[in-house]
């Protein structure tokens, strides 16, 4: 039996779905609210960055160290060289460490960097329990005036 519709004849429109059941207004309502929820999140992720990264920064600037060579001068000596950029009147300790060949902690030692000048090189001797292999600068503090 052919169920379509015979020429000349209607069918009739489908039904209207429920009041309130599919409402747009919900929908739009809903996705404002998410909106404002993204904004706000990503407002404080940035703050929070830009926070981070300004503090990072300002930290840095005050004691900012490498140690461009060293040499092992025996197998309880590492001398290096290091080298701090600092403002003028900033002092503190910078920490150095070496590791052996087996990657074990051999000599780690804090060395004080004056306040005068606005740079520090200076050669230094690092004591080591063993030959070192390494020497890293694990960082600089300032003092706290």
């Amino acid at each position: 039996m052919d169920h379509s519709p015979t020429p000349g004849t209607r069918t009739a429109p489908p039904a209207a779905p429920p009041a309130g059941r599919y409402s747009r207004d919900d929908d739009r309502a809903a996705d404002r609210k998410l909106r404002v929820a993204a904004v706000v999140c990503g407002v404080l992720f940035l703050g929070l960055v830009a926070w981070l990264g300004g503090s990072y920064l300002v930290r840095e600037t005050k004691l900012n160290g490498t140690v461009p060579t060293f040499q092992a001068v025996s197998d309880s000596e590492l001398q290096l060289q290091l080298s701090v950029r600092k403002g003028d009147g900033v002092s503190g300790v910078c920490t150095v460490r070496s590791q052996g060949a087996d990657g074990s902690v051999v000599g780690q030692s804090d060395f004080p960097v004056p306040a005068a000048g606005d740079s520090y090189v200076e050669v230094v001797t690092l004591r080591t329990t063993a030959r070192g292999t390494t020497a890293e600068l694990l960082g600089c503090t300032p003092d706290e005036k």
